[in-house]
């Protein structure tokens, strides 16, 4: 099934790295749209803009402390892109599983010659 190609996508909202350093940033807990700036040394309009997008997609809440804006992460909305990245994970442990087999199997048959 084909993603959209739009920022109300989780892959897509993920897809920008000023977007990932928000995340990374709150990863550490709630913050102000000042802290975030600080953190990431973007300015205020490109911080507030991406995080307009990664709220759409719900990867993070914003709350009202009188005049401030704390923003948080909202983890639970990454779990698309964790199902995604768990099918391949998979599959390289899969592979890695065999060519582990492959090489006992070729240990055993080395030291069944020397025998």
């Amino acid at each position: 099934m084909a993603r959209a190609s739009t920022t109300s996508d989780v892959f897509n909202a993920v897809g920008d790295v000023h977007r990932r350093a928000i995340l990374d940033v709150l990863l550490t807990g709630e913050k102000a749209v000042g802290a975030i700036v600080r953190d990431v040394s973007m300015s205020q309009p490109q911080v507030s803009r991406h995080l307009r997008v990664l709220g759409e997609v719900g990867l993070v809440r914003c709350r009202a402390d009188g005049r401030r804006r704390l923003y948080r992460l909202a983890p639970e909305h990454l779990q698309p892109l964790h199902d995604w990245v768990a099918k391949y994970e998979r599959a390289i442990n899969d592979r890695l599983d065999r060519i582990e087999d492959y090489l006992e199997e070729l240990q055993r048959q080395g030291d069944d010659s020397g025998t």
